[in-house]
């Protein structure tokens, strides 16, 4: 039996308020008056680049002549460096601390509008929080509106951030940065394109096997995993996986999944995800797909199920790596560096003992099957 570890993480926080259903955009006017007459400040609100175009949507947004739009760039995940930019950016635009954050979009956006809300209050630089429990304030008052479903960033108690400086992929994880409301609106997954509807969804099944199948548990977040898993299961088995049922079902199993992994760590997929995106740039849903191709030995039930998930979607796993070609030794080791150094979910998924298991050669093996 295996022997269950404390996560050490304590006083667990969920998202203390949400809304969900088709047309929930429009109680976002409501939420920000009431911020508004409690707080003298403007509303920043963060969209994602893709709405840029999308008069439709941005107009429906409430915003006054005081407020801020900040369009995200999504051609590659958030950085240290571009974080610490954005920030600049507002300081210089506006003195007065916002007196709500929005986010509206993918898990990119939504990271992004968390990493903020932590940075308005705490100060320094996003690099001085990449790690457990480091933030020391509550941030400003932050709504997150997912327009993706799968990575459960809406619900998480992080916001991933690359330092390219150093190769660490690492988000703030702390109570801080979980949102203080959502809006769940599933209206807004529709224009979502077919396969990247499947590679975010999958975000949320495979965090929830790595919880599961890992030592740091505890029961409300298994309960949670186990009901995401099989949520994402049923829409990824429909023939039509985006139907409106579907989308409904999908946003909540990221809003579970994501709320099950605040209670625990991912596993051995998300390193070797992580591995990808740094040296690579392969965006994370993408990339935790592609990671799966090296895993049956380590999930082999879960291997299995998410391979007969991908051939039913007939959803192309190789077109992500087509670019990438062989490999030298400098690059596996910038691949190898960049995965070991997630030891809390390497130990989650192997125990104290896993760099004896995952040697140098081991890994390479890995990311040669990945790759393949």
């Amino acid at each position: 039996m295996v022997q269950l570890l404390d996560t050490g993480i304590k006083n667990v926080r969920n998202v203390p308020e949400y809304i969900i259903g088709e047309g929930s955009l429009s109680s976002l006017s409501d939420m920000l008056r009431k911020r508004r007459e409690d707080e003298d400040g403007p509303v920043w609100f963060f969209v994602d680049e893709f709405f840029k175009e999308k008069s439709d949507l941005v107009d429906l947004l409430p915003t006054l002549h005081t407020d801020h739009v900040d369009y995200v760039s999504t051609n590659k995940e958030p950085t240290t460096k571009y974080i610490n930019a954005l920030l600049g950016r507002m300081s210089a635009a506006s003195h007065k601390t916002p007196c709500a954050i929005v986010g509206l979009g993918g898990g990119i956006t939504l990271d992004t509008a968390k990493a903020i809300s932590n940075l308005v209050t705490n100060g320094g630089q996003a690099e001085d929080y990449q790690g457990w429990d480091l933030l020391r304030l509550r941030g400003v008052h932050k709504i997150g509106i997912p327009t993706l479903s799968g990575t459960g960033a809406e619900a998480t108690r992080t916001c991933v951030l690359t330092n390219e400086a150093t190769g660490l992929k690492l988000g703030m994880n702390s109570h801080f940065t979980v949102f203080d409301q959502l809006i769940l609106d599933p209206s807004l997954t529709r224009t979502v394109p077919r396969s990247q509807y499947f590679f975010t969804g999958m975000d949320a099944y495979i965090h929830s096997f790595e919880a599961l199948a890992g030592s740091y548990r505890n029961a409300i977040g298994d309960a949670l995993s186990f009901q995401a898993i099989k949520l994402a299961r049923e829409v990824f088995a429909d023939e039509n996986m985006q139907h409106d049922n579907n989308r409904e079902k999908i946003m909540v199993a990221s809003y579970l999944g994501g709320s099950a992994i605040a209670t625990s760590y991912v596993g051995l997929v998300h390193p070797f995800s992580a591995g990808l995106s740094v040296v690579f740039g392969i965006h994370h849903c993408k990339a935790n797909c592609v990671a799966m191709k090296g895993m049956e030995d380590y999930y082999p039930g879960e291997y299995s199920d998410f391979m007969r998930l991908v051939a039913k979607q007939s959803i192309d796993l190789g077109e992500l790596t087509n670019n990438i070609g062989s490999l030298d030794s400098i690059t596996h080791d910038q691949l190898y560096k960049a995965t070991i150094i997630h030891e809390k979910p390497l130990i989650n998924a192997l125990g104290e003992g896993f760099k004896e298991q995952l040697d140098r050669r081991t890994v390479r093996k890995i990311f040669e099957k990945i790759l393949q």
